[in-house]
C-alpha cells in the first residue's frame, strides 16, 4: 500500500474495518485514533502467525514473544469460531511474563487489576479475549469509539469503510507500512528504545500520557 493511496483513501473514510489483536501494538492503535467508528471483523478464516493471538512485550533479556495457545490449528475456520487452548496454562505464564517485565513500571498497580481479571476470565473464544482487551485499553486512555462486528464475510467494503483486515501483520517491519512511527517513552528494561510493542508496555510505563504519546507516533499523513 503506497503512502499516497492511504492519505488519499483516509479523507474518505470515517470507519475502520479491523480484526482483533490479543493486546495489540502500538500501530494498531496509531491507526485507530483516524476513525470514529470501529468493525470487527470476526468471520474471515483464521490466519496463523498473525498478531491475532500474539503480541510482544519488554522484559530484562528483551522482546519476548507471548502466544494464546488455540485449540482449532487446521483447516479453514472462521475467527470468531476459534477456541483458546487451556490445557496449556497459558494464562499463569503470560501473567509472570507481564509482572516480570512491568511490576517496577510506575502505573502497572494502577492498571494491573483490571488487566489481570480479563486475562484469567477463560473467554472460551479468541475473538471475546481480544475483545475485552481491547475495550481495556480504549477505557485506560479515555477513548470512545463506536465498536460493531460483522455478521458474515464480505470480500469487499464500499462507502465510508476503510478495509485494515490483515494489514497489520509481524511478517514484516512496521515501517514499511504507513502508520506508526517510533516516539522514545520510558521503559524499565533496556539501553536502547523497543519500538511497537504491546499496548501495555506503552499504558504502564506512561498510564495518563499513552493517548498524547500515541497521536505524536502517528505518520504524519495521518495528522492531516
Amino acid at each position: 500500500m503506497s503512502v499516497e493511496f492511504f492519505e488519499n483513501e483516509l479523507h474518505l473514510k470515517t470507519t475502520c474495518l479491523i480484526e482483533p489483536h490479543y493486546l495489540p501494538s502500538l500501530e494498531y492503535f496509531c491507526t485507530l485514533l483516524n476513525f470514529d467508528k470501529l468493525i470487527i471483523e470476526k468471520n474471515e478464516h483464521y490466519i496463523k502467525q498473525s498478531f491475532r493471538n500474539r503480541c510482544y512485550i519488554n522484559t530484562a533479556n528483551g522482546v519476548e514473544m507471548l502466544v494464546v495457545p488455540l485449540s482449532e490449528k487446521h483447516g479453514k475456520v472462521p475467527l470468531k469460531d476459534i477456541r483458546i487452548d487451556y490445557s496449556k496454562k497459558w494464562q499463569n505464564n503470560h501473567w509472570r511474563g507481564i509482572q516480570s517485565a512491568y511490576a517496577k513500571a510506575p502505573f502497572f498497580e494502577h492498571y494491573s487489576d483490571a488487566l489481570k481479571e480479563i486475562l484469567f476470565s477463560d473467554h472460551q473464544f479468541l475473538t471475546d479475549l481480544n475483545l475485552a482487551l481491547l475495550s481495556f485499553c480504549l477505557r485506560s486512555m479515555n477513548l470512545e469509539k463506536e465498536i460493531s462486528e460483522t455478521v458474515s464475510y464480505e470480500k469487499t467494503f464500499g462507502g465510508d469503510i476503510y478495509d485494515l483486515r490483515s494489514a497489520i501483520t509481524p511478517k514484516e517491519a512496521s515501517s514499511g507500512r504507513p502508520y506508526y512511527k517510533p516516539i522514545a517513552y520510558y521503559q524499565v528494561f533496556g539501553s536502547a528504545f523497543a519500538d511497537n510493542l504491546s499496548f501495555v508496555d506503552l499504558l504502564f510505563s506512561e498510564g495518563p500520557r499513552s493517548l498524547s504519546i500515541l497521536k505524536a507516533s502517528q505518520k504524519e499523513i495521518l495528522n492531516k
